[in-house]
């Protein structure tokens, strides 16, 4: 039962919030009332924690001999020992499989993004996570791959189903932001950053602070003209979403003061799990867009 437990830890199930971007067809087509699409979206939801997972395990494979030397990476299960890199490799192709399979259940659109998704990850962890950019912007990716397979899940029960492109375009910067921010906690608080992370080498603070401050405004921006785009407002019925825009500007705002201020931000996961201000922020911002679409 160890091995099992070393395996679930080297999934990293804290990790696993950043999958919560799928439910986000769900919602913003206004279909959270419906049991059955709700199903569909949990399961989406699980199987993408589950790739998430396998490809969080290839990651500590590829990486052991580095992670060996890190801080505080050394004591995850693969670096430390407890768990074997070959054992890793079996969970990792048959977890893999039966996630696969399960998507393919799901439906063949869902089953395609899922393929994609696994493969940009994979792609990542093997040779995109040392390039400069390329290893930011493929992270971004997969949140919108994200976002697109919430949608594709439900697309099987009701064709008609569809997400604006300016959500996808919201969670590509948001995304950036995200992953720049990380990019820079670790270029300044780490020793020889570069020998944790190759792409380092070729980033500079100056760059990274230029980038964070692109992305947080492009996300901002982005969200608020999708709440008063015509199509968005014919297709709710309102334009009150615009009053959820404070609450995504303060939420950015506060996270920059984390990163700049705090010397946080590199995990996005942990933070956005253990900051009571962010996770109030979210909460509210998520109970009023329910409100907006379920009651107002």
């Amino acid at each position: 039962m160890k091995k099992v437990y070393y395996i679930l830890m080297s999934m990293r199930p804290r990790q696993w919030t950043k999958n919560l971007v799928l439910f986000a067809g769900l919602i913003f087509t206004e279909n959270l009332s419906n049991p059955v699409l709700v199903w569909k979206s949990v399961q989406a939801f699980l199987i993408f924690c589950a790739l998430s997972g396998v490809v969080y395990l290839i990651n500590d494979v590829t990486d052991v001999e580095k992670d060996k030397i890190h801080e505080t990476k050394r004591t995850r299960p693969l670096p430390s020992g407890k768990l074997k890199a070959k054992e890793a490799t079996t969970a990792a192709v048959v977890i893999a499989i039966v996630a696969l399979a399960f998507a393919f259940r799901v439906g063949q659109s869902f089953f395609n993004i899922a393929v994609v998704f696994f493969a940009l990850n994979v792609l990542y962890s093997i040779v995109l996570k040392r390039v400069v950019l390329l290893d930011v912007v493929s992270i971004s990716l997969s949140f919108v791959i994200r976002a697109i397979a919430g949608v594709e899940a439900l697309v099987g029960i009701d064709s008609a189903i569809e997400l604006s492109p300016w959500l996808l375009i919201c969670t590509l910067f948001l995304s950036l932001f995200l992953a720049f921010c990380k990019r820079r906690h670790e270029l300044v608080s780490m020793d020889n950053a570069s020998r944790h992370r190759e792409a380092l080498a070729e980033y500079s603070p100056l760059l990274i602070d230029q980038l964070v401050g692109m992305s947080a405004a492009g996300a901002v921006l982005s969200y608020s003209i999708y709440t008063i785009w015509p199509d968005t407002v014919e297709k709710f019925g309102t334009g009150n979403l615009v009053y959820t825009i404070p609450l995504v500007l303060i939420g950015v705002m506060r996270y920059m003061y984390l990163v700049y201020n705090k010397d946080k931000g590199g995990s996005p996961s942990d933070l956005l799990l253990s900051e009571k201000f962010i996770l109030i922020d979210v909460f509210l911002w998520v109970l009023l867009v329910i409100a907006i679409f379920y009651i107002f």
